[in-house]
């Protein structure tokens, strides 16, 4: 039990985490000081290298979650709070695969093929989806955190 949640606080650190930093503090500063060519193609890197990390992420919050679910006695048995956690994270889990599929795929066509205007709008949907998975992991932290205490 010690090693699946260790495994699953880790996991959910460094998505939301990566999230946080991401769309709070890298966001803001490539937008005020890159141009449209260098941001893009920055993303584009980033979005590459953050997107394995949060790949593993998800497969370790999956497992350990699962695992640390049967040990304590099954979904009758855990309380509410993780009821919420699974829906939340399962929600987050669709929203990166849209992501992931869909607009990243299309702002790594846009910047391989020099197509600013394209890899921007790209670009933008992702923001906005980055930022509805960050609330949503954000409250799922606190729900999973403080949820058997409410």
């Amino acid at each position: 039990m010690a090693i699946a949640i260790s495994l699953h606080i880790l996991a959910a650190c460094i998505w939301v985490g990566g999230m946080f930093f991401a769309y709070v503090c890298l966001r803001p500063v490539a937008a005020d000081i890159l141009e449209p060519p260098a941001r893009l193609t920055l993303w584009r890197g980033v979005f590459e290298r953050f997107f394995k990390w949060v790949g593993l992420a998800i497969v370790a919050l999956i497992i350990s979650g699962h695992f640390m679910i049967a040990m304590y006695g099954g979904m009758k048995v855990v309380g509410i709070h993780v009821h919420i956690m699974l829906l939340l994270g399962y929600i987050m889990f669709g929203i990166f695969g849209h992501v992931f599929f869909a607009p990243f795929k299309r702002l790594k066509a846009a910047v391989d093929n020099q197509d600013w205007p394209a890899g921007a709008a790209q670009l933008n949907t992702i923001r906005k989806m980055v930022g509805i998975n960050l609330v949503i992991g954000l409250i799922t932290i606190a729900v999973a955190s403080a949820g058997r205490f409410i």
